[in-house]
């Protein structure tokens, strides 16, 4: 089985080293890069072609569910994944219309994190 391949687009530079670093310990992931800047990130998914996305909703810039549906809209789109930290039934209905085959929280546990990945890569 090939490593799942993993892209990150999250606006806060923390949060997005922190998850890029904690995944790319996992064995089975591959973290092709990470950006906060969401034009940098449709840039690099077009080039790199990963298998899973996995990106921030609420932007300040708001352009969480826009950049969702140009992913979705690719020849090839990866399994998006929303990661949030506040949760709300009107975002995880729009994330879904948007393309996103899973919403899940941030302080979700690292195991069940890069399980949910390897699952979503393999379809």
């Amino acid at each position: 089985m090939c490593p799942a391949r993993v892209y990150i687009i999250d606006e806060h530079d923390s949060v997005r080293s922190a998850l890029a670093d904690r995944l790319d310990q996992a064995v089975g992931l591959t973290i092709l890069g990470h950006s906060g800047d969401a034009g940098q990130g449709l840039h690099d998914i077009r080039e790199e072609e990963p298998d899973v996305v996995l990106v921030e909703v609420k932007r300040s810039d708001g352009l969480g569910l826009e950049i969702m549906r140009q992913i979705a809209a690719l020849p090839k789109p990866p399994q998006l994944v929303v990661l949030t930290s506040y949760p709300s039934e009107w975002e995880e209905k729009a994330a879904s219309r948007a393309g996103a085959t899973s919403y899940l929280l941030k302080d979700i546990d690292s195991k069940e994190l890069i399980r949910r990945i390897s699952a979503m890569a393999e379809r």
